[in-house]
């Protein structure tokens, strides 16, 4: 039993390591260690206390979000966010009922919450890269496999929750 616990913890935890730590953490350390001398940063004074606590809240919101998507996954989709380890069953709660693929968006605040915790116009590009490459990914790969996988399921999914930016409700 306690074997079973740890197998599964382990599959949990290993794609968080590798892919999206990767992302928030080790990329953007080494793009900071390589544009030291360019990367402008806060001066002080009032601005920089308010883009820091601007950037941490939004860091904190994003991690807060991923991580609610991760027990998502596990829970009702009984996968993980690995490719080699996907969902089997379709995930359309929580925040997955707002928009397709907040993830994705979460990891999104997260690195817009560094750039601007740290002042970093290099962490910016860095978001930006990240955001454009995943919607390339998403339109041109996963969603069309995600379509072979649960059909009418996910093609009505599709047609009612909004890629990345969720629908403001409707007034009556």
């Amino acid at each position: 039993m306690e074997a079973d616990r740890i197998r599964t913890m382990l599959r949990q935890t290993i794609p968080i390591l590798l892919m999206p730590f990767m992302v928030v953490t080790a990329v953007p350390c080494l793009l900071l260690a390589a544009f030291a001398a360019s990367d402008h940063r806060w001066s002080g004074g009032m601005t920089r206390g308010f883009f820091q606590f601007l950037g941490a809240t939004g860091f904190l919101s994003g991690l807060g979000m991923f991580l609610w998507c991760v027990l998502l996954f596990a829970k009702v989709g009984k996968g993980t966010l690995a490719p080699w380890d996907p969902t089997r069953e379709l995930v359309a709660v929580g925040p997955y009922g707002l928009v397709r693929n907040p993830m994705i968006s979460s990891v999104a605040f997260m690195l817009l919450g560094e750039a601007l915790f740290l002042g970093s116009w290099v962490c910016g590009l860095w978001c930006a890269a990240f955001l454009c490459t995943n919607h390339a990914y998403f339109v041109l790969s996963e969603e069309p496999g995600l379509e072979k996988r649960f059909g009418a399921a996910y093609q009505a999914y599709k047609r009612s929750v909004p890629r990345w930016i969720p629908r403001l409700p409707r007034r009556r």
